[in-house]
């Protein structure tokens, strides 16, 4: 026999009950009544049906004081009811006969997951028979009226006080995938005015970041975000949702939808004179656009597999291509002087990393003088020349103050220097291009990163001389993404490598160095040492002498989730190779070349990299590189292949581990192979060779 409850709100239509109740009876069901019939007569006209046995809800007001509507109001004296709590769990069939309670019967079948709920008579008919043909309640979740959801759930929102709110869509409610679709009903019906669908969409994705479920936030602010026409209300439901997945450390589905709104809306603010609105949407949508965990944080990006196509969407709107139009210069760069010493500025943003060696050759030179300046160690410069938003909103005419400002702070500089050189092509080169540099040549030195950054996007390169690549990678991938590199008002582009100093590195190697693999720098995703350790896990597996020394500080957990994610793997798979002695970890150092002394292998495990001065370094020590097809540029006209010698670059940890055991088939072999790296690191890399090209690059072919 089948147990069936129904449960109602209000008086049902009587007749159909009867008419219900008798094929119900005809099915073999037993059949009883809970719930709130305010009619006296109905009550009477339902004692005389066929009912096993019926029960009345207590007809006292709860919680008059919140206002709860009809539904909740009904749950909460069900749940304090043992009589009906009893018949609900015994039943197989919950039948919820007006819409009112839906909210109870659902709240029901949560405590018994083996019963049918539905809601109506037909559909109770048809549970009863379909159980009795298979034994078993019939397949699906149980989906209230659209109607319901948008009116009783709307006012929900709308009457609720924040905690009643909260306690409506708990915790325990919104981790069932039942709770969050119940919810997203009032969000996808049309004609719900947008006051009230927007605080719904919110505060039920509150609810679901609060339950854990993460990714149904996110899906209910898209969703909510599909049904509103007003642009700001868009753009910022669509960003709020597409930061979300950012901060799971995913790369959001939903990312070019945002970044359009947030574009629409930029152009739009754009064309009502709202330029500051204009300026942030914009930038909000570059940010999104090249967020870390996209570009960064991950093993993957979306920018590599077509560089035009991705950026196709932010070049396409119009106020990105007012930021973006040449404003050009009023005269020329003059030649360097011939009469007194090039005065040469040096400038970065707090990494002067790469400019020791170039700083220290021409404060020597008797043909230069230098100055030196980090736009970071004034705090009024460093903010100017950080503040992206006003250079796109003085771009577009709405900030003179920041146009003067700059003019102020970066004139005295530009009039006292001959050559202006700024490492990094990030933040600062979008604020000095902003100014026109007068006669003073401008030069500015992208190394890898700023590829996958939003900052090339800004800078006008119209006002720029030179700008110095450290790879024909680089290179190829920033004019692709850039259209001003590939117009008429390119600047001559030059590939030099970096300053590096590796006569250091040449020391005799320990008696053990040649079964010692090297990886120097683990500090970022990009470097992949997951790789290496599946190097090492292949030679163990035909030689327990190799171990992986790990030159460098830890992996930052805490740049992104998706940092986070990536490190404890690490940490996971390594932790058993420590403990083996597989694994040296040597942590951070200021004497990397002495470090490389017992280091004979020398990886580079990274899906991207500009030239990877740690490689270069250890081939220059004599440890036989061991070098990733990196995959952001493999397959490409320019990749790792190009930029190293033949035999050093491999395609898969096996390859990696084959190329080490021949190197390695005996002492001798190492060798070979030790100073033909050294020879060719020395000669190609050295300060000693490429301080020539920054000669002619600052000097010109007559010093």
């Amino acid at each position: 026999m089948i147990d069936v409850l129904f449960v109602c709100s209000k008086t049902p239509p009587m007749s159909v009950v009867a008419d219900t109740l008798d094929k119900l009876n005809a099915e073999g069901a037993r059949v009883v009544f809970g719930g709130l019939i305010p009619s006296r007569a109905a009550r009477e006209h339902r004692d005389e049906l066929d009912f096993a046995e019926t029960h009345d809800l207590v007809q006292a007001k709860v919680r008059r004081a919140v206002q709860l509507p009809r539904g909740e109001q009904v749950w909460l004296r069900v749940r304090s009811d043992s009589w009906l709590r009893e018949r609900a769990r015994k039943a197989g069939v919950l039948v919820a006969l007006d819409e009112q309670a839906v909210y109870t019967v659902w709240q029901l079948a949560q405590r018994n997951r083996t019963a049918k709920a539905v809601y109506g008579f037909a559909p109770a008919v048809n549970a009863v028979r379909e159980l009795k043909r298979t034994g078993v309640a019939p397949s699906g979740s149980f989906r209230p009226p659209l109607s319901l959801v948008a009116r009783d759930g709307a006012r929900a929102v709308r009457r609720l006080p924040d905690a009643t709110a909260r306690l409506v869509t708990a915790r325990p409610i919104m981790r069932r995938s039942l709770g969050e679709r119940l919810w997203r009903l009032p969000l996808r019906v049309p004609g719900v005015p947008t006051g009230l669908r927007v605080p719904i969409g919110r505060r039920v994705a509150e609810a679901l970041n609060w339950a854990g479920r993460r990714g149904g936030a996110t899906y209910t602010l898209v969703l909510t975000a599909s049904k509103v026409s007003d642009p700001a209300l868009k753009a910022e439901l669509l960003e709020t949702a597409v930061n979300q997945d950012y901060q799971r450390g995913i790369v959001p589905p939903h990312l070019d939808t945002a970044v359009q709104a947030l574009l629409d809306l930029a152009d739009l603010r754009q064309s009502e004179g709202r330029y500051e609105e204009a300026a942030r949407n914009l930038r909000n949508a570059l940010l999104l656009t090249f967020h870390r965990v996209a570009h960064i944080d991950g093993l993957t990006s979306p920018l590599t597999a077509d560089p035009g196509r991705f950026v196709k969407r932010i070049h396409s709107s119009r106020a990105m291509q007012t930021v973006m139009t040449p404003r050009g210069r009023l005269r020329p760069a003059a030649p360097p002087p011939a009469d007194r010493p090039l005065r040469l500025l040096l400038t970065t943003n707090e990494n002067a990393n790469f400019l020791r060696h170039i700083i220290h050759r021409y404060d020597a030179h008797p043909d230069v003088e230098v100055r030196y300046l980090d736009v970071a160690s004034e705090e009024v410069l460093k903010k100017v020349s950080r503040s992206d938003q006003r250079v796109m909103q003085e771009r577009m005419g709405g900030d003179d103050a920041y146009a003067a400002q700059l003019e102020q702070l970066m004139r005295p500089h530009l009039d006292w220097a001959d050559t202006v050189f700024l490492d990094w092509c990030a933040a600062p080169a979008t604020a000095l291009t902003n100014l026109d540099p007068g006669d003073t040549r401008i030069i500015i030195r992208l190394h890898s990163y700023e590829a996958f950054t939003r900052f090339p996007h800004m800078v006008d390169f119209s006002r720029v001389d030179d700008l110095v690549f450290v790879a024909d990678h680089v290179q190829d991938l920033t004019t692709s993404l850039v259209p001003q590199l590939r117009g008429p008002h390119a600047p001559r582009m030059h590939v030099l490598h970096n300053a590096m100093d590796l006569g250091g590195f040449a020391r005799e190697k320990t008696p053990d160095a040649r079964f010692n693999l090297g990886l120097v720098g683990i500090g970022q995703v990009a470097k992949d040492p997951l790789w290496a350790l599946e190097v090492l896990r292949r030679l163990r597996e035909r030689d327990d002498r190799y171990r992986l020394l790990l030159v460098g500080g830890d992996m930052n957990p805490r740049a992104s989730r998706a940092s986070k994610k990536y490190s404890k793997q690490f940490e996971e798979e390594l932790e058993p190779l420590v403990e083996a002695g597989a694994v040296l970890r040597l942590g951070p150092t200021d004497d990397v070349a002495g470090k490389l002394t017992d280091i004979g292998f020398i990886l580079s495990t990274s899906v991207r990299e500009g030239c990877h001065v740690g490689l270069m370094e250890g081939a220059a020590s004599g440890a036989v590189p061991v070098v990733r097809d990196w995959p952001f540029y493999a397959g490409k006209a320019h990749s790792a292949r190009t930029l190293y010698p033949e035999g050093w670059v491999l395609d898969t940890p096996e390859a990696a581990a084959q190329r080490v055991l021949q190197v390695n088939v005996s002492e001798e072999s190492w060798l070979d192979h030790s100073r033909l790296a050294a020879k060719y690191a020395q000669s190609t890399w050295d300060w000693s060779v490429v301080s020539a090209d920054f000669d002619r690059l600052f000097l010109g072919e007559q010093r």
